[in-house]
């Protein structure tokens, strides 16, 4: 677990390697534009949310907002992958972003007119679930080309840090911008936020996909990328372990009741039970310098998957709501060391012909999972209690990742050195 994915210098310290924003300035406008614009949709996403509260009243109305994201993020995922294995990177990842730009514009334009139609927010917001679908392949998929693979991994702690900050701050920066200056100036800020992802997008290099002679030019197939997946064992590992962390051990839709329930607290409570995963996960990016180290990746998956069922087990048995906190905090870094292998597996072992698709994979599974998981959840929870339904939960994540392991052992022997999928 400690040895080096090739030679490097020694290093000491733990927080996180710059190495890939000092030595590729494309990496680096990259990175600095989606942390911007992270920001940015965090910021519209709460402000979306609250005018439709303000337009109906109605909490049920608030959460079809994500039903339209989530339906858009499934379909156009996979097909958001063939299209970057089809045609020039930088391209797509410009034209996606201009229109996730035209969609703030119109957010602002639709307040400076008096537009208050719910059905047009729920639109734009499954037009921008689309414009991200067809971003993120192609996005993903450039940083393997600009980077050399033993800074992969410190590459995508870095990017862990950028959707964490996103999550956090986006919100925040959003309620205070809608409580002072109203719902126009959020959407604005979001718009600017925007170009940074833009010129980014803009200066980069022409990223034409590295096909086979006689394919250039033909349309990458979204079956050719499962069947590629499903002859490729440890690909597939990276997502079942996932599904293992998001579907069996996710107790998000729960966070309201056991705020009640277990810490006889309120809404504030609930917010910072939804705040510690996220804090915990950027935390696990900002102290990330060692993960480049480690060069056994699937065992890497294995342990942090393992650790997340542990830490969402215990909190389940707890009833003291800072050291509930503090496990669902060691759960939120222990998925971002899970990601961070995953994706570096997903861009170290995957033929760059093939890396849109799999991105297109990872999309639908990370959007899908979770909704799996807090429908499974509050299913549980409903028939039993919170307590089986968190508890319970996390032991069943470990045993799944521990059958898993057991099944496929290779997974845990994947070595960096010579990326097999």
């Amino acid at each position: 677990m400690t040895e080096t994915a090739e030679p490097r210098a020694p290093r000491t310290h733990i927080l996180a390697d710059l190495t890939p924003l000092r030595t590729s300035p494309d990496y680096r406008r990259l990175w600095v534009g989606n942390t911007v614009s992270w920001i940015g949709q965090g910021m519209t996403a709460l402000a979306v949310s609250l005018q439709v509260y303000d337009i109906t009243g109605s909490a049920f109305s608030v959460g079809l907002i994500g039903f339209c994201s989530l339906v858009p993020l499934v379909v156009f995922g996979l097909y958001g992958g063939a299209v970057a294995d089809t045609v020039d990177r930088r391209k797509l990842g410009l034209f996606s972003a201009t229109g996730s730009f035209a969609l703030s514009l119109v957010l602002v334009a639709a307040t400076v007119v008096g537009i208050e139609q719910v059905g047009l927010l729920y639109v734009i917001v499954a037009l921008q679930a689309v414009c991200f679908a067809l971003n993120a392949p192609a996005r993903s998929s450039m940083i393997a080309r600009l980077l050399p693979a033993g800074q992969l991994p410190a590459a995508n702690a870095l990017t862990s840090m950028t959707s964490t900050t996103g999550t956090l701050v986006g919100p925040m920066l959003g309620g205070l911008i809608v409580g002072w200056w109203g719902y126009r100036a959020a959407y604005t800020v979001d718009a600017l936020c925007f170009t940074a992802s833009l010129y980014a997008m803009w200066r980069m290099p022409s990223m034409l996909p590295d096909r086979k002679d006689g394919e250039a030019g033909k349309r990458a197939s979204v079956l050719d990328g499962l069947r590629f997946l499903g002859t490729r064992p440890n690909l597939r590992m990276t997502f079942f372990t996932d599904l293992c962390a998001m579907v069996l051990a996710h107790p998000r839709a729960l966070f309201p009741a056991v705020a009640v329930l277990w810490y006889g607290g309120d809404a504030r409570t609930t917010g910072l039970l939804v705040a510690a995963p996220a804090l915990g996960a950027l935390l696990g990016g900002v102290f990330s310098g060692r993960l480049g180290r480690i060069r056994r990746h699937g065992l890497a998956i294995l342990l942090a998957v393992g650790s997340w069922g542990i830490a969402i087990a215990v909190f389940g048995l707890t009833r003291n709501l800072w050291l509930g906190l503090l496990f669902l905090a060691l759960a939120g870094c222990a998925d971002t060391v899970s990601m961070v292998f995953r994706t570096t597996m997903l861009q170290a072992a995957v033929p760059d012909e093939m890396r849109g698709r799999l991105q297109g994979v990872f999309i639908v599974v990370v959007a899908g999972g979770p909704r799996l998981g807090d429908f499974l959840a509050g299913s549980v929870a409903d028939l039993a209690s919170p307590t089986l339904a968190v508890t319970g939960g996390g032991v069943l994540c470990v045993a799944a990742v521990t059958l898993l392991a057991l099944k496929w052992r290779a997974f845990a022997r994947y070595d960096a050195r010579d990326p097999q999928p």
